[in-house]
Parts: C-alpha cells; structure tokens; sequence
C-alpha cells in the first residue's frame, strides 16, 4: 500500500537559503526526526546512506535506505529517491522538497513518498504526518541560523 505524505510551512528566509540548507540530506536529521542520521555515501556524488526510525506506541521501526539526489533546482524543489546499489528490487522511497515565494519568507513544502507495503499504511501515513508536523519548529530555527 502506497503513501505519501505531504506538509508546508511558511519560513522566514529566502527561497536560496532554504535550497542551500534542505538540498543537503546531511543537515535532515537536525530537523526531522525520523531521519536519525544521514552519512555522505563516499562511493557516489550526491548520495546518502540514511537510517529512518520511528516509533508509534510500544513498536518501533528501523530502515536503513540509500538515498541519491535526483533533481535539484533552487527555483522549484529538490527531489531524494531510494537508489540501491545491491542489485536487488527495494520499495520506492522518495522525499521532494518543494519551494515557493519570493523575497524573505519562502514557502516549504515536504513530501514523503513510500512505495511498499512492509509497515501499515495508515500508522505509517499518521506517524509520518506527526513527525514532519512536529519538525517544524526545528526546520524554522536550522534555516534562520542559516542565514
């Protein structure tokens, strides 16, 4: 069961600096925190070796995912997709970061996309709306420092 989870948040920044900060998956796990770490892939340009957790109740989840840069663009979004390099057919993740407005108060907006059918859709598509909801508060104070 496929899903996709998606939120915005007006910023206080300009639309460059929020690009400079979340093209970067190195800089997700100061601000979103089912992303708990995120290490370059020294084997390949923009790729990450990344490890999702979360937990809902008493059950808690790990996935450990390649992730690879597959669009970039300052003006429009920024797009992670899962890019394994064993060999074998994985489920599709994909994180797009979306950017809109001008001037000092760009527009975020970040979509989580999950192919498979491992976790519980509806738990999944809950825990996920939770956490980029939560992350907000963090996303807002990693840009501004940015600046």
């Amino acid at each position: 069961m496929a899903l996709k989870v998606r939120a915005s948040l007006e910023t206080l920044v300009d639309r460059k600096v929020a690009h400079t900060v979340l093209r970067d998956l190195a800089q997700y796990p100061h601000w979103l925190d089912i992303v708990h770490s995120a290490a370059v892939d020294e084997n390949a340009d923009s790729a990450w070796i990344i490890e999702l957790r979360g937990k809902v109740g008493p059950f808690a989840r790990s996935k450990r995912l390649r992730m690879v840069r597959t669009s970039d663009d300052a003006n429009t979004s920024v797009v992670f997709e899962r890019s394994e390099v064993d060999g074998r057919n994985h489920s599709e993740w994909k994180l797009t970061v979306f950017f809109a407005g001008g001037g000092d108060d760009a527009e975020v907006s970040v979509e989580m996309f999950y192919g498979g059918s491992m976790f519980g859709g509806g738990v999944l598509e809950r825990m996920l709306a939770d956490q980029i909801e939560r992350s907000r508060p963090k996303l807002i104070e990693l840009l501004s420092k940015s600046i």
